[in-house]
């Protein structure tokens, strides 16, 4: 009888409240992370997202300092023609799940309008093309699922 391979582990895209929580040192975020730190990874548009935070903080170079550290130690996917078709494919997707039944209304339709910022398609579209889970507490993502991106938090609520 045949062994069967023990299932892979799950690899995760962490979005930019997560990032955030575990460079706060927040103990839920921190210790998952730490627990799957080899399948975490992240995407340039939370990278730039944590500059930003950074560049607007008290303690810019202090942050900016921490922001580097945590981006050196993890995984950063980039965006190229494949993560770009899967943006393209997620947000029409969407449009047709949440936007206006008639076809003529939709053309006009913003996603925004839903809350489905283009920063969070374009990490759910990172973590699509590259079969990852996102991590994140924004319910926008939640929303994703019907176009098939898998979403969890590592911090509950009352946590936050």
């Amino acid at each position: 009888m045949p062994v069967e391979a023990p299932p892979s582990p799950r690899a995760y895209l962490l979005d930019t409240d997560h990032c955030s929580y575990i460079l706060d040192g927040h103990p839920g975020g921190c210790g998952r992370y730490g627990e799957r730190k080899g399948h975490t990874r992240t995407c340039v548009i939370s990278q730039g997202e944590l500059v930003f935070m950074a560049e607007r903080s008290q303690r810019v170079e202090q942050n900016r300092q921490a922001v580097k550290s945590f981006l050196d130690d993890i995984t950063v996917h980039t965006v190229d023609r494949e993560v770009a078709a899967s943006y393209g494919r997620l947000k029409a997707a969407l449009l047709l799940s949440h936007g206006p039944k008639a076809k003529a209304k939709r053309r006009q339709f913003k996603l925004a309008k839903l809350g489905l910022k283009d920063n969070d398609l374009w990490i759910a579209a990172v973590a699509l093309h590259h079969s990852l889970t996102v991590v994140s507490g924004d319910s926008a993502f939640s929303r994703m699922r019907v176009a098939g991106v898998l979403v969890e938090s590592w911090i509950t609520p009352s946590e936050s």
